[in-house]
């Protein structure tokens, strides 16, 4: 019973890694439901501190992913407007059209948030920019984490062979 679980507990991980690309997968989390599935082996390979720490960086990996976008709108000279319409343009991409709107939403809307308010178009295209980067960050953040947890799940798996 125990490969069954290594090969469930596996795939969950490949595509928590997967799913810090793709924005319509909960990367972090799946790699994290991954990794307590090892727990149900006759084994478990991992202490409840290890868990709890992962559990609580695996939630200020997500949370971070939709808070940078907006920081960098924020970062890059944008107004209260940009960063209105970098959370209005997160929140429709999410919804309206996904994955692609998820990447482009956010930068979208801090652009319209600016021009709406009478920013000249350079300095509207700075503040997407920055949500743009923003979002780059937050993919970053959760590469690591999601690389972490399958290095660990590595770790675990090879006292099998």
């Amino acid at each position: 019973m125990d490969i069954v679980i290594y090969i469930f507990s596996g795939l969950l991980l490949l595509v928590g890694f997967i799913g810090c690309l793709l924005p319509i997968i909960p990367g972090p989390p799946l790699s994290y439901i991954g990794l307590l599935l090892l727990q149900l082996t006759d084994e478990p390979p991992f202490s409840d501190d290890f868990l709890i720490t992962w559990f609580i960086i695996t939630v200020i990996a997500q949370v971070l992913d939709y808070i940078v976008p907006t920081y960098g709108t924020k970062k890059y000279g944008g107004s209260r407007a940009g960063v209105i319409g970098s959370i209005v343009g997160l929140i429709g991409g999410l919804f309206v059209f996904p994955p692609i709107g998820i990447i482009l939403g956010p930068m979208v809307g801090a652009l319209v948030g600016e021009l709406l308010i009478g920013r000249n178009t350079k300095d509207a295209w700075r503040s997407a920019w920055g949500s743009f980067i923003g979002f780059l960050f937050g993919t970053v953040i959760k590469l690591v984490a999601s690389s972490v947890m399958l290095f660990y799940y590595a770790k675990a798996v090879y006292h099998l062979f």
